[in-house]
């Protein structure tokens, strides 16, 4: 095979982990803002053909947002819990739980999804903080 195939051949790997990569973040972040549960899904569905042979970038953050979108959805099910031992949806804490879980959790989830869009779109891998997996074999910070 001739150098310049097997460059042509890097390159549409690369542009196909890219194009993968920014999917996928886009789908956590449409989880996180629009779409709740049905990106999830998508995201999901595309995951679990490519996950054997993706190209690491497009697995580092396939792997990644599915990750974040579990954790995200893991904090929603504590804080509505923690609603309903406070008494339910009717008592005086509901508004502060809701308030601190939005400026909090809720606001910084979707900022590390922003972080991993522009990671994604630059054809970088990278690492969800707290929440996200290990990287995959080939795919450096």
């Amino acid at each position: 095979m001739s150098e310049t195939h097997e460059r042509g051949q890097d390159a549409a790997a690369t542009a196909e982990g890219t194009r993968l990569a920014t999917v996928a973040e886009g789908l956590y972040l449409a989880n996180l803002l629009i779409l709740p549960g049905l990106a999830f899904l998508i995201l999901v569905a595309i995951y679990l053909p490519r996950r054997r042979e993706a190209p690491p970038l497009a697995l580092a953050h396939l792997q990644q947002t599915l990750s974040a979108s579990l954790w995200a959805g893991g904090l929603l099910v504590l804080v509505n819990a923690l609603i309903l031992a406070a008494g339910g949806y009717g008592a005086v804490w509901t508004w502060v739980v809701v308030i601190i879980y939005f400026t909090v959790c809720h606001a910084t989830l979707v900022l590390l999804g922003v972080v991993g869009l522009t990671k994604a779109m630059a054809g970088q891998c990278w690492r969800y903080p707290l929440v996200g997996r290990p990287l995959p074999p080939g795919c450096g910070l």
